[in-house]
């Protein structure tokens, strides 16, 4: 069983996606805005970051920062999961430090593949 930390602050985003992930047999951390979530990825350490952009407290570009500039999280997949689909925003989130980036509203198919492939370790990380 993997951890799984999403931050996001929409609950029925929230709600899909705690689904899938405990569907899938993982553990769910939660928090609903970018500060509470760098305190929890700090403390929790989760395999893996679910990361909404568009969040209160600190943005979702914001709080990939603060994550990825202590050196344990190099290796730990961040993905950007956003309704942000606008020329740029995916290179804006892979700047930041995201690893992957997922459209709103979510399509659970792929979804779930791409959690797959990140919580197994298939994917190469490129934070």
């Amino acid at each position: 069983m993997k951890k799984v930390l999403i931050i996001e602050d929409n609950e029925n985003n929230l709600y899909m996606m705690r689904f899938i992930i405990t569907k899938l047999g993982h553990e769910v951390l939660e928090a609903r805005d970018g500060g509470a979530g760098v305190d929890l990825a700090k403390r929790e350490r989760p395999d893996l970051i679910l990361m909404d952009i568009q969040l209160p407290v600190l943005d979702g570009y914001s709080a990939t920062r603060k994550i990825r500039e202590d050196p344990a999280f190099k290796e730990i997949p961040i993905i950007a999961v956003t309704l942000y689909a606008m020329v740029g925003d995916k290179e804006k989130a892979m700047a930041a430090g995201c690893t992957a980036y997922v459209e709103k509203p979510i399509n659970p198919e792929s979804f779930i593949k791409a959690l797959k492939e990140y919580i197994s370790g298939r994917r190469n990380f490129c934070p």
